[in-house]
């Protein structure tokens, strides 16, 4: 059973950073994708940043040039950077990594942006 525990989420005033990681109990040399995603208040859940095994990355237009997805194999982990942090990033970021057969997921961490 794959586990994926995601954390990092905090209450920050606008402009500021910060930095989820995201842990798996498994290497993620093994996965073909990873990636975070994220749900604002009342809205969908929505694709942030992903990136392949092929090293293709992809991140949403609205956090481009702020955002960095990277990754530590020595440590089983993923981040996302989060800088210049907007009120409209505020949502749960979940992290997600993937197989051709399965798709897994961390539980998710709150980030708050304030005014």
């Amino acid at each position: 059973q794959v586990q994926l525990v995601d954390s990092g989420g905090d209450f920050v005033q606008a402009g500021g950073s910060l930095r989820l990681s995201c842990v798996a109990s498994v290497s993620f040399r093994s996965m073909e994708t990873l990636a975070w995603y994220r749900q604002p208040p009342g809205q969908q859940r929505e694709l942030v940043a992903s990136l392949t095994s092929y090293g293709i990355t992809h991140y949403l237009d609205s956090v481009k040039g702020r955002f960095t997805l990277s990754r530590d194999d020595a440590k089983n982990t993923m981040y996302l950077q989060m800088n210049n942090l907007k009120p409209e990033d505020t949502a749960v970021y979940y992290c997600n990594a993937g197989t051709d057969f399965n798709t897994y997921w961390g539980r998710g961490t709150q980030v708050t942006v304030s005014t």
